[in-house]
């Protein structure tokens, strides 16, 4: 194919600014999709990504526009996601920047317009939904010229609900986007930025050439894995999978090789031709680092192998999150996985119970700490039950984060306030416009994984957003609060807190155990302590059954001897007894929400 014809782009943008309903409608108008089979979100094939309404994977799609054959890849918005956009990315000579004209810009719009300048990429930008009572196209406009420096009379004003506009962004994105470069006699280099599963096919990748051509007839190498593997099918997606012969330089489309080993095909990975193949792999992916750690175990013990396969399966699909074994004497054998933010948990955990038919618990969220022992050596904690003894530490180093928060000035008081409470250090304050205002704050991220986000939202009336990038280590006053149960540490309720925060957190977890746990028949005593030194204390009272019941009167000696009776039993019973935690207890007194 010419390469001259071809134009490789994907759209970006903040969560919920319109970027899948604006592939619906470029699917509409090149034809790609017969009207009487149009659905919303049609590029988004997975049923948790139709429930929520977010795109959680990029999706790619060849459209033919004016000659043109544009290839497109839907991105999600999130930033829990921002490694699908930058994967994404490589693939692409421009972009189309989406920004909502009700509400202008937002944080994701910056990160991922700033992703996009670092690719030294054209962005071709448009202001969605000027069909709303409430858009001000020409107000965003100039925000977006004063912020991000595109002139204000190139932005296309457009609505992907009505269709209104889209015809001139398609003409736009064949206009400014530069054509491909590569060789088509030079060795094949083709770059996987996207790979998923298939039961019946084995892995099925999304592929970009660079270089050469890649064809059925050629057995091919995989640089990084260092395999080869014969191709049983190639094609492009129109957007339904269609088989060609070959793809050459600069094009877009899928490999199947009937690879069953999910690590064989990662994002990332550089394929060639067996004979005469490239001597250098493409410039792949930086690993992306997981920044939120939770244990995950199988509510049925029978069930550990198949969460590990499921975990194999889904790894491929998603390679921004790790696993790694671990035992726990409350939970029994699980795995420990470390994801790049909350959404992203909820959505792995989701997706492994749905897909693989799983039954989990999932500990409360963690961060990864940098423990300095007395004798000089660091080491990694990411579980708190790994933690030395308090003896043993030196110091302890969490985490931090660059948080931009983008919200109306009206709520910059409450926003600061929830900051300082989280223990966040004022930056600076940016004003993009007299009625919005940014600003950034340095934050440690174990303050922002739990509720940060769903507080952000509830005080600015869902105003603010929110965009985040690590800021290295600090040191700081740590320590680890155990909850012990009738003397016995439970290693799934251990956490790694500030000192200032310890006492509330074992007084809310005792206090919550003791409405989850059932009633023995002796007393059982939760207690939190740091350490050796307990901090906080409840009790679940015993059964009382009244021995003196069957008693009418008569000598009091009687009704003595025998409760004096029922004292020793109880107290032996104490001694000996073991309180039973029910799994509904652990589920209840990890959820997240509270």
């Amino acid at each position: 194919m010419d390469l001259k014809r071809i134009r490789n782009t994907s759209i970006i943008a903040h969560i919920d600014h319109g970027k899948s309903t604006l592939a619906d409608r470029m699917l509409e108008l090149t034809g790609a999709v017969d009207v009487r089979d149009m659905r919303a979100q049609y590029l988004d094939s997975m049923d948790l990504e139709r429930e929520r309404g977010i795109t959680i994977k990029l999706q790619s799609v060849r459209l033919e526009w004016d000659g043109h054959i544009i290839n497109l890849i839907d991105t999600p918005g999130h930033v829990d996601f921002g490694y699908e956009v930058s994967r994404s990315l490589a693939a692409c000579e421009s972009v189309i920047l989406v920004v909502d004209a009700s509400q202008g810009i937002e944080a994701q719009t910056l990160a991922n317009c700033y992703l996009a300048m670092e690719s030294d990429l054209d962005i071709v930008a448009c202001l969605n939904k000027i069909d709303l009572p409430a858009a001000e196209p020409d107000k965003y406009a100039a925000e977006i010229e004063q912020v991000l420096g595109i002139p204000a009379d190139e932005i296309l004003k457009i609505s992907a609900k009505t269709g209104e506009g889209v015809s001139e962004l398609l003409d736009a994105v064949v206009a400014t986007t530069p054509a491909p470069v590569g060789d088509a006699d030079a060795p094949l280099q083709a770059l996987i930025f996207d790979s998923h599963f298939d039961q019946y096919r084995g892995v099925v990748s999304s592929i970009r050439v660079m270089n050469g051509i890649l064809s059925t007839d050629t057995k091919l190498r995989f640089m990084h894995a260092g395999t080869t593997h014969e191709p049983d099918e190639i094609g492009v997606r129109t957007p339904d999978s269609t088989p060609v012969d070959q793809l050459g330089p600069g094009e877009t489309g899928y490999l199947i090789a009937g690879i069953k080993d999910v690590g064989e095909a990662r994002s990332g990975e550089t394929v060639t031709t067996e004979r005469g193949g490239a001597d250098e792999a493409l410039e792949g992916y930086a690993e992306p680092k997981p920044m939120v750690f939770s244990g995950l175990y199988p509510i049925d013990g029978d069930e550990f192998t198949d969460l590990r396969e499921a975990l194999e399966k889904l790894r491929l699909n998603d390679s921004s999150f790790t696993y790694e074994p671990e035992t726990s004497g409350a939970l029994g054998f699980g795995f420990r996985c470390g994801f790049l933010g909350l959404l992203h948990m909820e959505i792995v955990r989701e997706r492994l119970e749905r897909e693989f038919s799983l039954s989990l618990i999932s500990t409360a969220p963690s961060v990864e700490y940098h423990v300095t022992r007395t004798d000089g050596v660091e080491v990694v904690v990411s579980n708190p039950s790994e933690l030395p003894p308090a003896g043993e530490i030196q110091s302890i180093a969490e985490p931090y984060l660059k948080a931009s928060v983008l919200t109306p000035t009206d709520y910059t008081g409450t926003i600061m306030d929830l900051c300082q409470t989280r223990r966040g250090e004022l930056e600076k304050i940016e004003y993009l416009s007299p009625e919005r205002v940014e600003i950034h704050y340095r934050l440690p991220l174990a303050e922002v994984v739990i509720d940060f986000f769903d507080q952000l939202k509830s005080r600015t009336q869902g105003y603010a957003s929110l965009d985040y990038e690590p800021a290295g280590y600090a040191v700081d006053s740590l320590v680890r609060v155990d909850i012990l149960l009738h003397g016995d540490p439970v290693d799934a309720f251990s956490a790694i807190v500030h000192k200032d925060k310890a006492y509330a957190y074992g007084k809310k977890m005792a206090d919550k155990l003791k409405e989850l746990i059932p009633r023995q028949q002796f007393e059982v005593p939760i207690q939190a302590a740091i350490g050796g030194k307990i901090i906080a204390r409840t009790t679940v009272r015993a059964f009382r059954k009244d021995v003196t019941e069957k008693l009418y009167g008569g000598d009091v000696t009687r009704k003595n001897k025998l409760l004096k009776k029922q004292k020793e039993g109880k107290k032996r019973m104490k001694s000996i007894g073991r309180v039973d935690i029910p799994q509904e207890a652990f589920i209840s007194a990890l959820q997240l929400d509270d």
